[in-house]
């Protein structure tokens, strides 16, 4: 699984456990719905920023979003 796959798996994992919608963790982040969607099915790589961006929209570390579990 590429780190492309993990960051999708775990936002999606942590987007629902806060129970927010994609249109929802977009505004949040500033960014767009149709984006957050292509990272959660692992069509786009997001860049460095992106990722801090949508780590403070949820509100954890960078790091939780490319960690791989289990």
């Amino acid at each position: 699984m590429d780190l492309k796959e993990v960051m999708a798996i775990n936002l999606r994992r942590i987007r629902h456990d806060k129970q927010l919608t994609q249109e929802e963790l977009a505004d949040n982040a500033g960014l767009s719905a149709r984006y957050i969607g292509a990272i959660e099915r692992a069509d786009v790589s997001a860049s460095v920023t992106v990722v801090g961006q949508i780590a403070d929209a949820l509100g954890v570390e960078p790091a939780e979003l490319v960690t791989k579990l289990g």
